[in-house]
């Protein structure tokens, strides 16, 4: 049972740094270009670190690779946020959630009255 636990608890490390480097991976195609040089090579030598940590079996190895390259492309992420945001025309960071919705108070609302009719007999 010990050895069962151990081996899940590696391949769940492995799978969530697989996960992370394919999710980087694509980051880094689509928004690669908006990060300076050295940003770019540091993500690159995590992601490369992060592939032969998954290919061994020590899942400390492993987590603190996932780790440090979560650090490295933290950048990256936030470039891709900013990203995405310009391109759906994003509202102003930190403006208030729901503003179309509030910006139309003259709309038509009409109150209603209604009685529940019961057609069981």
């Amino acid at each position: 049972a010990d050895e069962d636990k151990k081996a899940l608890e590696l391949v769940t490390a492995r799978n969530t740094a697989d996960a992370l480097a394919h999710s980087t991976k694509k980051a880094l195609e689509e928004h690669g270009s908006a990060l300076e040089a050295s940003e770019k090579e540091a993500i690159e030598a995590a992601l490369k670190e992060l592939d032969e940590a998954i290919k061994g079996s020590d899942k400390a190895a492993i987590e603190a690779k996932t780790e440090a390259l979560g650090k490295a492309s933290q950048k990256l992420g936030e470039k891709a946020m900013a990203a995405e945001q310009a391109k759906a025309g994003g509202a102003a960071p930190g403006a208030a959630p729901g503003g179309a919705q509030a910006a139309a108070p003259d709309a038509d609302v009409v109150d209603a009255d209604f009685k529940e009719v019961d057609d069981k007999k």
